[in-house]
């Protein structure tokens, strides 16, 4: 479904180019609009299809688990590097957030949506307002690691440890919540 969807979209939109170029004096509206509807019905069955992929409860169960897992990851990585702040180059820093994070961000980032469909969007907001502060300010370190000033690294480093804890409290409350309620 979601393939032929692709294919609407793309129909549509060529469809619509060529309803309007075809005459250069006058759009065939009729042609466009025919166009415009198949494009919409397209973005509706790929939304449709993603929506269904989203909520299979295989892939829910799995990237739950997997949330879990790259957000206690993140949580390790943050403090390790809070706790060597003293003694770290301010230069070397961002060297070591791109070698610990990106894999277990990108893990979080791509299963992030699995919250809302489990738990409800409170939930997922709870969660995600934590982990976006957390990696705002890894992204901090990250720049002022670039620009040398040790202290935003040290201090945005513990602010990042905080956030990030922070989302990881959260998110062990929902799976305490979720297995109380089984």
């Amino acid at each position: 479904m979601k393939n032929a969807g692709y294919v609407l979209i793309v129909l549509g939109f060529l469809m619509g180019a060529l309803a309007a170029v075809v005459d250069e004096q006058a759009v065939a509206w009729a042609t466009f609009a025919i166009a415009l509807t198949v494009g919409a019905v397209g973005v509706v069955s790929v939304r449709l299809a993603t929506r269904e992929e989203a909520r299979a409860e295989g892939k829910l169960a799995f990237n739950l688990q997997a949330l879990g897992e790259s957000l206690r990851s993140i949580v390790q990585n943050i403090t390790g590097l809070d706790r060597e702040k003293a003694g770290l180059d301010p230069y070397e820093a961002r060297m070591r957030i791109d070698e610990l994070f990106p894999g277990d961000l990108n893990v979080f980032v791509e299963a992030r949506e699995s919250i809302a469909h489990v738990h409800g969007l409170q939930a997922y907001a709870d969660v995600m307002n934590r982990f976006a502060a957390g990696e705002r300010y890894l992204n901090r370190v990250w720049s002022a690691s670039a620009d040398g000033y040790i202290d935003e690294v040290r201090t945005y480093l513990g602010k990042a440890k905080d956030e990030f804890g922070g989302a990881l409290q959260e998110l062990e409350r929902l799976e305490r919540r979720g297995t109380a309620g089984t």
